[in-house]
């Protein structure tokens, strides 16, 4: 294919509203029901029937989501005994971009299995046009919705010396701001697995033409400056074989960017965008967020 041919076809994708980042980065799936635990997406995880929550543990709560008077009723699951949050740790997970709470249900499991069965409490939120939640995803609207989450935990007895936040891919977005810019509860730790620096390094990742982030996308999510601001423990993850956000051009400049009281990274030989903790070990990844929780 000659030069000139190459260039014209990549001006053309690029300009194209589904080369848009806002439109790639919410790959949100509605649904009218949630499924129940049998039907639920694994997403590269795969766990036995010993990881199983009983149906008494398993919350399905509305909340609230209010974005600057753009409101939308958003859903969460909660894994846990409610009426220990008061006394509970509690690990406030916000999963990726894709699909919906069922996609990623076997993390939330993993998660509370972590240290033995539902030793920490667990709550994942479905984002605003996400699963059976209303309204559009927004930039600002993540914000919105992982506060709602906080609000509610805050309003269920939680502490924010209790509170681990942790955002995997899209997540890490709503995970980094509540963190860096704390509401109604301050975390105590945050925990990010394959984040990605910046609206800008993800255009400048996928292009191949020179110009302007802002060109292509309203977005201006920059995990790589709020992770500045954050002094609580650190734990980062991230697969050196992650193709969709790559581990030099994002995560490691998550990681040096911080400067908080402690850190650490897991660099996982092998590991793709998706599937970190079953290349890792899932009992390898289970001590890992156990230790770095409880110490």
């Amino acid at each position: 294919m000659k030069p000139l041919i190459v260039l014209t076809f990549a001006l053309v994708l690029l300009l194209s509203s589904c080369m848009r980042l806002d439109n790639n980065l919410f790959h949100n799936t509605a649904v009218s029901i949630y499924l129940m635990e049998a039907n639920k997406a694994q997403q590269e995880i795969t766990l036995d029937v010993t990881y199983r929550i009983p149906d008494s543990l398993i919350h399905l709560i509305q909340l609230t989501s209010d974005d600057n008077g753009n409101k939308a009723t958003i859903y969460a699951e909660y894994l846990g005994d409610r009426s220990r949050i008061a006394t509970d740790t509690v690990i406030l997970y916000f999963h990726g971009t894709r699909d919906n709470m069922d996609y990623y249900w076997n993390r939330a499991k993993l998660l509370a299995n972590v240290g033995g069965k539902n030793r920490f409490g667990v709550m994942t939120i479905d984002y605003r046009g996400y699963g059976m939640s209303g309204g559009k995803p927004t930039e600002s609207g993540l914000y919105a919705d992982a506060e709602a989450a906080l609000k509610w935990l805050h309003n269920n007895g939680l502490s924010g010396d209790r509170l681990v936040v942790y955002g995997f891919s899209l997540g890490s977005a709503p995970a980094t701001n509540r963190v860096a810019n704390p509401g109604v509860l301050t975390p105590a730790k945050l925990i990010l697995e394959a984040p990605f620096a910046s609206a800008a390094v993800m255009v400048q990742d996928a292009a191949v033409l020179a110009m302007p982030p802002s060109y292509f996308t309203n977005l201006k999510v920059d995990n790589a400056q709020e992770i500045k601001k954050i002094q609580q423990p650190f734990m980062w993850i991230h697969g050196t074989a992650d193709d969709f956000l790559n581990i030099n051009t994002h995560g490691e400049v998550v990681f040096k960017n911080y400067h908080g009281i402690y850190s650490e990274a897991h660099r996982i030989n092998g590991g793709t965008h998706t599937n970190v903790p079953a290349v890792w070990g899932i009992e390898n990844y289970k001590t890992a967020i156990e230790h770095f929780i409880t110490h």
